[in-house]
């Protein structure tokens, strides 16, 4: 006989039903609940609703922020603007063939560096060809749109879950699968790094995946969907891919299968697993690989956040850096906190999900397995990158308390109790904003609202047929309106926090169009020069630049050009150009760019214009000749390296006194440079001075890398910024003046802060050593040279002996030959690419091959035969089986 609950959830339905609010009826068999789908249709409006909610709170949430596109503020923080939409950029010339280079290499970065692992990590996912679609002045908007798709699909993709694991309201399910959308952590971290919103969608579908091996379904379609995430973007696929295995765990002790059918689920789940995984080889060993040769970034050590600070991120708008952001709005998490109560629920099945709830939450803090869930490496910035799937088993549970009917007044008093304690302590946390407590008051309201009514129509108290469109409109509007409140409030407490970067505007049509007029790839090099917009200007306006920001930029470039004066930021990850002739020398840089401040990057907001000169120098071609043998390593001094490189003296490194505006020799350091002090308050001048003599007619540099402040050539310049803050930022080496005909140099500088100063700041360059020596390069090295894609190719003059030097990087993957013989590893000179000589061979020819291609290209072509034997086996079974059936 069946239940009171069994019967008031069954009149609730048919009363629904009939105004479209409930799935069809079937019975589910197997392990938990697993059995007949629900109609199509269902699913299609729970995936439009939920894709539709996301797409509007979001957007919404922008406007009141007025970000863009929506306003006037830049939405571009941190590396969205650094990184990932340069990175956009090359890829829509990539896909209207305007890139120097191709899918291997990107000449336009570094000089020349490994594009297919940045591809990798940034734009491998399918969304990212939507730029093409976009005008390229229009790049901003282009990324804008992929994230508000890439977070509407997460929504659909969670709702199509829910309805697989328990059937419902189709409207309820569209709602909660938006909550997982628009949680905390995806609104205020990922999307700023839209590359992890992949793994917001991957979640729900390897938790499909899992479904299809519990009921042996679609086991080809499992593996593709599998390398699908895993391509889009291994490091949170790799997340979700645990978190859907916590899942397909629970699910297993919760059923009632014997152990033999549980194995047998385990079996077809690791081996889709697998399978898809060896499919996306081809990309994930290639990244593997760079990531091993990339230079190291900052190391963090893990340290818990505070459970108050945990807690109080349930709430809406709250925001820091060093938490997880794990709100999933109030109605997911009222429902999620009504499931240990809810007897309309199996206590094992509330059981097991609120453990899971409380064993992933507890991962998130516990150092081991902290680790685990990020491969083991503590990341840079945001600790908890895997909160996603925290959020999504939140939500799981909440559907599953819904599911069964809407909780009773037990559960529902059970639930606001535990709301009200999480409250009680989250709002102790300084995280917590003044008009969060308010807010979460007016959402709870709505939420019960829409439960009472629910509640009511279920035990057929209410029949009228305006009571789920009433309900309905409270749960989408709480969701909606606080989604909406707190995403405004993430857009400002970004721009508060961390560094922002300008859309598209008139500085990047000046700069492009500058460097279209200047460039003349190969024969030479335009750099956009010194003062960049972002850490990837060639990306965004053309030319071939030093400048190359990346998680993946290498060690051998970075390490080369710190060697040669050049700076950076993001610890040595995002080297900087070098505004010297004697560099634009050695890289063959025939024009460069110099503009003025960017306003994004300097207080210099408001209306602006932007000024871009061009210089142009006469330099060797791209690969040049030099005699065997030479230095092996590079030594403390910039000038002395840069020579080392040009392979002709052309500096004078004088001896410098250097002083503090007092008269007083700066005190020496541990590392045997002279401590220098930031200029204090009320008072003006230099903070320390530097003298020197040098030829007449030279140039004067100045290398002080590790100094922040100004400094000017007494009577010749004044105002040259240097803006070091170690171990974050080293300054570049910069060009001060001439020297006067007295051979007097004096340097002012106005410290802004601490730092240090070597005892060999200055060079002075001749330039006449230095046209002679640019001279003889020209005159011995290639004739002709040709680039396309990732193979390199030059002609030298006949009996050429010694090394052909390469302008570019030697990072590993090259393999070069001479006069068509057979190739072998590119060598290394001074961090360039080198090719012996024999005086016999006129030609020499380059190809480049990403560490890591050719194994994942042999592991994904055994996944692809697995896959295929696979498909096979299933065809041949159930052809066996229907020919068995028509025999019978």
């Amino acid at each position: 006989m069946p239940t009171k609950e069994a019967a008031l959830k069954g009149a609730g339905d048919s009363a629904t039903s009939d105004a479209g609010d409930t799935s069809d009826t079937s019975t589910t068999t197997g392990t938990g609940d697993r059995g007949t789908a629900p109609a199509p249709h269902i699913r299609r409006r729970a995936t439009a609703l939920a894709a539709l909610i996301t797409a509007l709170a979001f957007c919404v949430g922008d406007a009141v922020a007025t970000t863009f596109p929506f306003g006037r503020h830049s939405r571009s923080v941190s590396d969205l603007g650094n990184q990932f939409v340069p990175f956009h950029a090359h890829l829509w010339d990539l896909l209207h063939g305007r890139a120097d280079g191709g899918l291997l290499v990107n000449w336009q970065s570094g000089y020349g560096s490994s594009f297919l692992p940045d591809f990798g990590t940034y734009l491998s996912s399918p969304f990212a060809l939507l730029v093409g679609l976009f005008p390229r002045d229009e790049i901003d908007l282009a990324v804008y749109v992929i994230t508000v798709l890439k977070m509407a699909s997460a929504g659909a993709a969670m709702a199509f879950l829910l309805l697989t694991l328990r059937k419902g309201r189709w409207w309820t399910a569209g709602t909660l699968g938006a909550s997982y959308a628009l949680c905390g952590w995806s609104m205020a971290e990922a999307s700023y790094n839209l590359m992890w919103l992949d793994g917001l969608i991957a979640f729900p579908l390897l938790c499909l995946v899992g479904e299809w091996a519990l009921t042996n379904r679609r086991p080809v379609l499992g593996p593709l969907v599998v390398a699908l995430a895993w391509t889009a973007n291994f490091y949170t696929a790799y997340m979700a891919t645990i978190g859907a295995a916590l899942v397909l765990l629970l699910r297993l002790l919760l059923g009632r299968e014997d152990v033999r059918r549980k194995l047998a689920v385990l079996g077809r789940a690791v081996l889709a697993t697998l399978l898809g995984i060896g499919l996306a080889a081809p990309l994930i060993l290639v990244v593997f690989k760079a990531t091993k040769l990339a230079h190291p970034g900052r190391v963090n050590e893990f340290a818990p956040a505070a459970m108050p600070d945990v807690l109080a991120r349930l709430l809406p708008g709250t925001y820091t850096f060093g938490t997880p952001a794990v709100w999933v709005g109030t109605a997911a998490l009222l429902l999620a906190l009504t499931l240990p109560f809810n007897a309309a629920v199996a206590r094992r099945e509330r059981a097991g999900w609120s453990a899971l709830v409380l064993i992933v939450l507890l991962s998130m803090q516990w150092k081991p397995t902290h680790l685990a869930w990020h491969a083991f490496a503590t990341p840079n910035g945001s600790s908890y990158r895997q909160t996603f799937v925290l959020c999504g088993v939140l939500v799981i549970a909440g559907w599953l308390s819904l599911a069964q009917g809407v909780p009773r007044l037990k559960p529902l008093l059970g639930g606001v109790g535990l709301l009200v304690l999480v409250t009680a302590i989250g709002s102790t946390s300084i995280v917590t904003e003044s008009w969060t407590v308010p807010l979460l008051a007016l959402s709870l309201t709505a939420v019960l609202g829409s439960l009472v009514l629910l509640r009511s129509v279920e035990a057929r108290r209410l029949t009228a047929r305006w009571a789920p469109v009433l309900a309905a409109a409270l749960l989408v509007g709480a969701q909606v309106a606080e989604s909406a409140v707190s995403e405004a409030s993430y857009d400002k407490a970004r721009l508060g926090r961390l560094d922002d970067y300008g859309p598209w505007s008139q500085r990047q049509d000046v700069q492009s169009a500058a460097v279209s007029r200047s460039d003349g790839w190969p024969a030479y090099r335009t750099d956009p020069g010194l003062w960049q917009t972002v850490g990837n200007d060639p990306l965004v306006v053309g030319g071939q630049g030093a400048q190359y920001y990346s998680s993946l930029t290498s060690e051998v470039w970075a390490s080369t050009l710190t060697a040669l004066g050049g700076g950076y930021s993001s610890r040595g990850r995002s080297p900087r150009s070098i505004d010297g002739p004697v560099t634009d020398a050695i890289f063959s840089v025939g024009a460069r760019l110099h503009s003025n401040q960017d306003p994004f990057r300097h207080p210099l907001r408001g209306p602006y214009t932007t000024t871009v000169s061009v210089s142009r120098a006469d330099v060797p071609p791209l690969v040049t000749v030099r005699p065997a043998g030479g230095p092996r390593s590079y030594g403390d001094n910039t000038f002395r390296n840069q020579e080392a490189l040009l392979g002709a003296g052309v500096y004078t490194v004088p001896r410098v006194d250097i002083r503090d505006a007092d008269g007083t020799v700066p005190k020496l350091t541990l590392t045997g440079q002279y401590g220098v002090r930031a200029r204090e308050a009320g008072k003006s001048g230099p903070t320390q001075l530097l003298r020197a003599h040098c030829p007449a007619g030279s140039e004067v540099f100045l290398s002080v890398p590790d100094f922040a402040g100004q400094g000017g050539l007494r009577g010749v310049s004044d105002g040259v910024r240097f803006d070091a803050r170690p171990p974050q930022n080293r300054a570049t080496v910069q060009p001060m003046g001439t020297v006067p005909a007295s051979g007097d140099v004096r340097v002012d500088l106005i410290a802004l802060g601490a730092g240090v100063l070597p005892k060999e700041p200055i060079g002075c360059l001749d330039p006449v050593k230095l046209a002679a020596r640019v001279a003889e390069l020209k005159a011995t090295g290639a004739t002709r040279v040709s680039v396309s894609g990732s193979r390199l190719t030059a002609e030298l003059p006949a009996g050429s002996t010694g090394v052909a030097v390469i302008a570019a990087p030697a990072i590993e993957g090259w393999s070069c030959s001479t006069g068509g013989g057979a190739a072998r590893p590119a060598g290394n000179h001074l961090g360039l690419l080198s090719v012996p000589l024999d005086g016999t061979s006129r030609t020499i020819s380059c190809d480049f091959t990403p560490p890591g291609l050719t194994a994942g290209s042999a592991v994904g072509g055994a996944a692809a035969l697995g896959l295929f034997a696979l498909a096979g086996y299933r065809w041949w079974s159930r052809r066996r089986r229907h020919d068995a059936a028509a025999a019978a």
